[in-house]
């Protein structure tokens, strides 16, 4: 039987805008499939799990990432690093994404080291970009929609040649400038979109399924998802899209 086993980085730390919703939906979808599913956490001073093939890491306060960088500084972010080249998925959502750039440096000039897992830098400047946002996916995925909410103090920029997640159809996205969402490397994938993410995108919990498994997403067996299609709807006219 195929097995998912998820680990959550900093869940106690990094669970603000309800993101533990995402966990949920990944556990669901499994169940409905017959898929066996675990869940374990890595909190401060512990190792990472390295049986895992999906890790999740969602966003927090300030001081909360602070204490997060550092812990990840001290092996689990090299750690981290190591899982997604031998083909681990990763989904990490707003302060999470930003952790996992190459840094993060705060209004008072600070700089927090990043993992590196995304050739990204964010700065905090400015007023905090906030709303509801739909984005078109580029890349592997190219032609599909993700919709969610953002509110995120931090800009975002990519390095040339990073993968952005995609293309910001309505909303700010990564800098509120670049017309960019998000960072793709491998099978990781960093965004902005809270809401939660995955129960108002179903197809993407079904993607990072698929890739932790190691199979394509159409070998998963199909599910009757008729709410779950209408969620994604509602997402997008939330954003103002058709």
């Amino acid at each position: 039987m195929s097995r998912l086993r998820v680990c959550a980085l900093y869940p106690e730390l990094l669970n603000i805008y309800a993101d533990r919703g995402n966990l949920l939906v990944l556990q669901r979808r499994c169940l409905w499939r017959g898929i066996d599913f675990s869940l374990q956490s890595a909190s401060l001073g512990e190792p990472l799990p390295a049986h895992c093939n999906l890790y999740y890491i969602g966003g927090g306060q300030d001081r909360d990432q602070l204490l997060c960088a550092r812990d990840l500084a001290q092996g689990k972010g090299r750690a981290l690093r190591e899982a997604v080249a031998e083909g681990a998925a990763v989904l990490a959502v707003c302060g999470g994404y930003q952790l996992l750039g190459r840094g993060y440096r705060l209004a008072d000039g600070r700089e927090l080291e990043g993992v590196g897992l995304f050739a990204a830098f964010t700065v905090q400047e400015g007023p905090r970009l906030i709303g509801n946002i739909a984005i078109e996916t580029v890349g592997a995925l190219a032609g599909r929609r993700l919709a969610g909410f953002e509110n995120h103090g931090g800009r975002t920029r990519l390095d040339p040649g990073q993968q952005p997640l995609g293309r910001v159809i309505r909303g700010h996205g990564n800098d509120g400038a670049s017309g960019y969402e998000g960072a793709v490397t491998n099978n990781a994938f960093g965004t902005y979109l809270h809401g939660p993410l995955l129960p108002k995108n179903h197809w993407f919990a079904d993607e990072l399924i698929a890739r932790a498994l190691g199979i394509d997403r159409g070998e998963l067996p199909p599910l009757e998802d008729r709410l779950e299609a209408e969620a994604h709807r509602a997402a997008l006219r939330a954003a103002g899209v058709a």
